[in-house]
Parts: structure tokens; sequence; C-alpha cells
């Protein structure tokens, strides 16, 4: 265990010790509670509500989309394509930051290949309200990764549904509505609760794929802590910055928190 807990200490437990630190301490020394009143007001309260809705879409939308790809892979009669989707879902899962926002933007941007295909089946992106450089371009852009995401954490919970339960509930005359109903659902349930807080965290707190598809435009609160790396501080704010991350740490803990709960419900089905 030692090398593991001495990573974690170094990587993880300093620098969270030194951001709520950091985040505490004025200009000119002491202690104050100012940085962190400044987060929760003006465009930085804006920057925690989109990250806040942005986490949540990129969650329920590939979550629930997730749930049914994973299970029509699960159920196929191809083994072959069940071994090329875990593979994959494990490849695009860890796909993102400046060469996901280089695809998106040959596709789907305003000169994107897609785009002019679109436009000559008589259909605009623009005039149905789509902008890839906008929040929506970027829920979009997000769930390009979040959907096998999706997949890699909800298969083991679907091979865990065992074959004798669907047996048993047919002979006792149940339908496979009621099936999924009583039996199925409730069983997955905690797994793809699971699933979408892990998805919840990996949304919220990604920086790169938002900041090189926006230029910084929207207001998101991994890309402002980003600004004030860039030197982009304020006279009287060098330490809002350490507040942001401390605000994300809080939310980042309580979702890791709830989907450990979450998980440990779960593992009981897939022993």
């Amino acid at each position: 265990m030692a090398p593991f807990v001495i990573y974690t200490v170094l990587g993880l437990g300093i620098p969270a010790l030194a951001v709520i630190y950091e985040a505490f301490r004025g200009d000119s020394g002491g202690w104050t509670l100012s940085n962190v009143n400044e987060i929760v007001h003006g465009v930085f309260l804006t920057g925690f509500e989109n990250s806040l809705k942005l986490g949540l879409l990129s969650a329920l939308i590939p979550g629930v989309l997730g749930v049914f790809l994973a299970y029509a892979i699960q159920t196929s009669k191809s083994n072959t394509l069940r071994r090329l989707s875990a593979t994959a879902s494990g490849v695009l899962a860890n796909f993102g930051g400046i060469n996901l926002t280089f695809i998106f933007i040959a596709t789907l941007g305003s000169t994107g290949v897609l785009t002019y295909w679109l436009q000559d089946l008589g259909i605009k992106l623009t005039s149905i309200g789509f902008n890839l450089y906008s929040f929506s371009g970027v829920l979009v852009v997000y769930m390009y990764f979040q959907l096998p995401l999706m997949v890699l954490v909800i298969t083991p919970a679907l091979g865990g549904l065992r074959a004798n339960w669907r047996e048993a509930a047919e002979n006792m005359g149940a339908s496979s509505w009621r099936y999924w109903l009583h039996v199925g659902v409730p069983v997955l349930l905690p797994s793809i609760l699971g699933g979408m807080l892990l998805l919840f965290g990996s949304a919220f707190a990604a920086y790169a794929t938002a900041e090189t598809l926006t230029l910084g435009l929207i207001a998101l609160s991994p890309i402002q802590i980003g600004n004030f790396l860039n030197g982009n501080v304020i006279a009287g704010q060098t330490h809002v910055g350490y507040a942001i991350a401390f605000g994300m740490l809080i939310i980042l803990a309580i979702t890791m928190i709830v989907y450990s709960l979450v998980r440990k419900r779960a593992s009981k089905w897939l022993q």
C-alpha cells in the first residue's frame, strides 16, 4: 500500500490542501472570506451554474443512451462485435482535448464537411439554432466521449443480470415489461446512477476541450481557473482562482461520496 499512499498524498492530498489554504488567504496575507464570497457572485457564479448545467446534461443524455447502446451490444450474438465495441469504447472514452476539437470543427464547424452536406440538402444548422462554438456545441462534443464511457461503466452491470431471474419471472407469468419494471431496472438502477455521477464529474471538471472549442468565451469554472493560470488576474483577485478550485473540490467530493455509496449498493448484484 505504501506506493499508492505516497502517490495519493503527493498527487492529490498536498495539492488539495494547497488550494484550500490559498483560497482563504488575502493578497496582503492573513485569512479572509472575501475570495469565497467573490465566487458566489457575478461571472464566477455564472461559471458554476454553466458548469453544473453542462455536467448534468452531459450525464443524463449520454447516460440514458449509453444504457440502451450497452444493452444492444451485450445481447448481440456476435462475440466480435462485443469485443470491438469494448475496445472502441475504451479508446473513445479517453479521446478529448485539441484533437477532438479539431475533428468537430472539421465536421460541424462553419466550413465543416457535414455542415456543407446538410446545406446541400437544404438544412442549415444555424437556422435550427445550433452553433458548434456555443454551450450546445460543447454539449454535443462532450457526448462524444461521455457515451462510450457510460457503455464501459454499465456493461458489467448488464452482465450481472442472470438469465435464471428472467426465466423465473416468465415462469410466474410476468411479461417482459413487468420483468424490467420489478427486476431489471431495480437491479441496474444503482449502476446507472453511479455511471451518471461519474459522467457528471468528468464533464464538470473537463477543461481542454471546452477551452479550445470556445476560446474561453463561455463562462465555465475550469476555463475561469485557466484564465487565472494564464495571468489574466484583476488587481485584488489573485486568490480568487484558488477559491473557484475550492468550490469545484467541494462539488466533486460530494459527487464521489455519493458515487461510492451507489457503487457499494450496486456491487452486491455483480458478485
